[in-house]
């Protein structure tokens, strides 16, 4: 019998994906000019509409309408055909500031909420990410690079969406793509077969390794036939609604909580971002060739309730073992956190689109903590 996972990725165009990067616009504004933002924003947009609401304690100024509409014009939505774009949207916010009661909490140097975080690492990838998901999200970084700075495929829109689906071998290792799914919406009166051959010419064999595919492989581009209406049109977007395609495609372990528009606070964003860091220093110290990591919070309280390690019996030692060094070698309050990844800067409206892990241009993704677990 085969053993296939799957995995799938959203677009920068993608509705949800539009509310992430809005939420953390605002929260990267919010941090330029004052690093001690408390900030908790999100974001909803329809047809010809985003609204914006949530907490905010900062000596900060943003103009909410001016950048959202930034946001929306990078993204690509500045077609009236869109029925969502920059110039002609209405931009409303109803923010206003941070309960008393949990500033009580943080102002202590504890966690801003209670909950449970996860991180994951494996060898699949050169990233150490899941194969599915990281094939995924390239395909789409791509396709937004073609659609940007390219005139290969000039009717593509803004929205996609794709999904790998991994062949593995009995030892759990990847063999081949089973499967490719892929749908990206573009202009009125494109033919699909033109489509077709576009997508596997100039954005599948670029992407894709070739020995990873054959005849057998198994195409579905576009497969409804149509996809004009997208964005925020076709369907309503929310920030926080594509937690998986965030993180790690359905491997591992999830507890819930989304990031974005999220100051470092929140250990639902900051904590996930310590034990993807710990996973993978893990993976990468050949300490084991798999890793899942859990950190749990109280609010209030700086430091963990729990460390959780599962090696899925690849660890060179028990995973009981494993966490305490873990719980040495790591500094998980959420103090210890920001200031490991010096958090309290710009740097979260990228992390919107595509993944927050499995990009080395993040510091949760440095490999600095393998020679302190070999």
């Amino acid at each position: 019998m085969k053993n296939l996972f799957t995995s799938e990725s959203v677009s920068e165009g993608h509705p949800d994906k539009v509310a992430d990067q809005i939420s953390d616009a605002i929260l990267d504004a919010l941090l330029t000019d004052d690093p001690q933002s408390r900030v908790a924003v999100e974001t909803l947009v329809t047809t010809g509409l985003a609204i914006v609401s949530g907490e905010v304690t900062s000596e900060a100024f943003v103009d909410v309408q001016e950048l959202v509409r930034e946001v929306i014009h990078e993204i690509g939505y500045n077609k009236a055909s869109y029925r969502f774009d920059a110039d002609s949207c209405g931009v409303l916010s109803t923010i206003h500031t941070q309960s008393a009661d949990i500033a009580m909490g943080v102002d202590r140097d504890g966690a801003g909420d209670q909950g449970m975080m996860f991180g994951y690492a494996t060898r699949e990838t050169e990233q150490y990410m899941p194969m599915p998901l990281q094939f995924s999200h390239n395909l789409l970084r791509e396709l937004a690079n073609i659609r940007k700075n390219t005139n290969l495929m000039p009717y593509l829109g803004p929205d996609s969406k794709s999904q790998i689906t991994i062949e593995y071998d009995s030892y759990n290792k990847p063999a081949r793509i089973h499967t490719i799914v892929l749908s990206t919406q573009h202009d009125d009166g494109i033919e699909q077969t033109q489509i077709h051959q576009d997508v596997k010419k100039h954005l599948i064999s670029k992407v894709i390794p070739g020995d990873l595919l054959d005849d057998d492989t198994i195409y579905h581009i576009n497969p409804t036939g149509k996809f004009v209406i997208g964005g925020p049109h076709g369907d309503t977007g929310l920030t926080g609604r594509k937690i998986i395609v965030d993180t790690y495609g359905g491997k591992g372990a999830h507890g819930g909580g989304a990031f974005s528009g999220k100051d470092p606070s929140k250990v639902d964003r900051s904590a996930a971002y310590a034990a993807r860091h710990i996973a993978k220093n893990v993976v990468a110290a050949e300490l084991a060739d798999e890793c899942l990591v859990q950190l749990a919070y109280a609010i209030g309280v700086p430091e963990p309730v729990s460390i959780n390690v599962s090696t899925y019996g690849t660890g060179k030692m028990k995973d009981s073992e494993l966490a305490e060094k873990i719980a040495k070698e790591f500094d998980c309050t959420p103090k210890g956190i920001i200031e490991r990844f010096d958090l309290k800067r710009p740097i979260y409206r990228k992390t919107a689109a595509y993944g927050h892990f499995g990009r080395g241009e993040f510091p949760w993704e440095k490999l600095n903590f393998v020679d302190k677990l070999g």
